[in-house]
């Protein structure tokens, strides 16, 4: 009974997190168009949800933000929406590369911080410590891993982009790490000790009354 009610809890639970990533991206909070890229702070639920629920939730929150990112950059495209959207690939081998950029790299964010959680507990790491190393892990796989899949995958696209010599792609690529991924980071770490603080409190038992 104690299992089926903590599966049942975890459903609940991952859902109410589906629900504000959808919310998230409907409303533009999700990804907010810069003039190089869309800033994200859908990362931000994903690597909540991985501390509270787990890796594998994590890694399902972290496929929702990928298809967020698909459908956004699909449906109002920016400058290097063609990184983000199968529908805006010229081919199916770069159909493919978008769907590693968009969705594989956002799934390892929800992997990566549930798994960095878990080893943190433990050794028995203080929630203050954990939570804001857990959102700069967080924020900075999704920075890293996507910006450094375009640069590998997609560099001639991205010249082409900017209207830069391919020699000036690894400039191009850091600049934007440096502008959005930084402050991404910052921002994770401050978001997700605040908030994965108040809900760790509210997730843990009671300890029954005296008497």
């Amino acid at each position: 009974m104690n299992t089926r009610k903590r599966d049942t809890r975890w459903l609940v639970l991952l859902a109410l997190f589906v629900a504000i990533e959808i919310f998230l991206n409907v409303t533009g909070i999700g990804l907010i168009p810069l003039p190089l890229i869309k800033a994200s702070t859908l990362h931000i639920p994903v690597i909540i949800g991985a501390v509270l629920l787990g890796p594998m939730a994590g890694g399902v929150l972290g496929g929702v933000f990928g298809l967020c990112s698909i459908w956004s950059n699909s449906t109002a495209p920016g400058l290097l929406s063609f990184a983000f959207s199968p529908f805006l690939a010229t081919s199916a081998a770069g159909a493919v590369k978008t769907i590693w950029i968009a969705l594989g790299c956002r799934i390892l964010i929800g992997v990566v911080a549930g798994w960095l959680w878990i080893a943190l507990k433990k050794v028995k790491v203080n929630d203050f410590i954990a939570l804001p190393i857990v959102g700069v892990a967080g924020a900075l796989t999704n920075t890293g891993l996507v910006m450094t899949s375009i640069y590998v995958l997609l560099s001639p696209e991205f010249a082409a982009a900017k209207n830069i010599a391919m020699e000036a792609v690894l400039g191009g690529v850091m600049a934007i790490v440096a502008a959005n991924g930084v402050p991404e980071a910052i921002a994770a770490a401050v978001l997700v000790t605040a908030i994965g603080k108040a809900l760790l409190r509210l997730q843990r038992p009671r300890p029954a009354p005296a008497g």
